[in-house]
């Protein structure tokens, strides 16, 4: 689980750098200066929880079980809600309205609280110190 918390992580972190100078570089031309921020926020976010992945991969604290809890939540949190950010900041240069999935941030985001609370109940029942 270690492995895969940590590749996820990193995969995280590599697009979200690609993601955040894709929005310096390539959309400045192509959409508002508000949208520019709005897929800001989806990087920022997907780079939180970058770095939330490769923390718990380089601990042993939680158990196996409580890592894939966390895990599938931040991964699907990740994607629902900085994936959603990233198609509406972007949605005047799509086919595809994303306006109509618009319900899918809120989701992501609460799927990230829910991946930080769990965290927050096991460390709880931590009993010693590591």
């Amino acid at each position: 689980m270690n492995k895969k918390l940590l590749i996820t992580g990193a995969i995280l972190g590599v697009l979200g750098i690609v993601l955040g100078a894709f929005a310096a570089h390539g959309l400045r031309e192509l959409v508002s200066e508000t949208a520019i921020q709005s897929f800001e926020t989806g990087v920022r976010y997907q780079i939180y929880h970058a770095f939330l992945l490769l923390i718990l991969g380089s601990t042993n604290i939680l158990k196996e079980s409580s890592k894939k809890v966390v895990y599938l939540l931040v991964l699907v949190g990740v994607l629902f809600f900085s994936g959603s950010i990233y198609g509406l900041a972007t949605d005047d240069l799509t086919a595809f309205n994303f306006k109509q999935i618009a319900l899918v941030t809120p989701l992501g985001g609460v799927l990230l609280i829910g991946a930080w609370t769990c965290l927050l109940i096991n460390f709880l029942k931590v009993q010693k110190d590591n």
